[in-house]
């Protein structure tokens, strides 16, 4: 039963069957999903964006990212967020998977993106409801930035992981 439709998402309860034969009732979050992008340049830095999240009531650094439209592919979805929150196309999109973000209540997928040939672009503008800071990162610096806690986005530390451990 749908108990909530809206623009960005919907939820649902719902009758599942456990392994046991037993039946529980569960809500389900249906946000869509989005793409992830970690924009790197020549000179082994990044950019993250700083942003003000309600849901938390904090700024946090994370990657820029964003709720995919309909019939988008993720690769596409990337390249427009980048363009929204940085002001940079990429020449190369560089495919790093994607991660459920908590499957405990949410079907969301997060595709993600490495990011490279960056240049301006305004192909696309900023959404009206975004207030973004860019900043440049060392990529060396990330990990200790992860470490301490000064990057605490889940969807940024798996992006960073990928990029920097699995895809270097």
């Amino acid at each position: 039963m749908e108990l909530y439709r809206g623009k960005r998402m919907s939820i649902e309860k719902k009758q599942v069957q456990l392994a046991s034969g037993r039946e529980v009732e569960r809500i389900v979050v249906h946000p869509g999903d989005a793409a992830a992008v970690l924009p790197v340049r020549a000179d082994d830095s990044c950019y993250l964006i700083r942003q003000f999240r309600d849901a938390i009531g904090e700024y946090i650094l994370e990657a820029p990212a964003g709720t995919m439209r309909a019939a988008e592919r993720p690769k596409d979805a990337a390249q427009r967020e980048l363009i929204e929150e940085t002001g940079l196309q990429a020449e190369t999109l560089i495919d790093r998977g994607f991660i459920f973000t908590t499957p405990g209540f949410t079907d969301e997928r997060i595709f993600l993106f490495e990011a490279c040939g960056l240049s301006p672009s305004c192909l696309y503008q900023k959404d009206d409801d975004e207030e973004i800071e860019l900043l440049r990162v060392s990529l060396a610096d990330l990990p200790g930035m992860i470490r301490d806690g000064r990057i605490s986005d889940a969807k940024t530390i798996a992006l960073a992981y990928r990029c920097l451990v699995c895809g270097r």
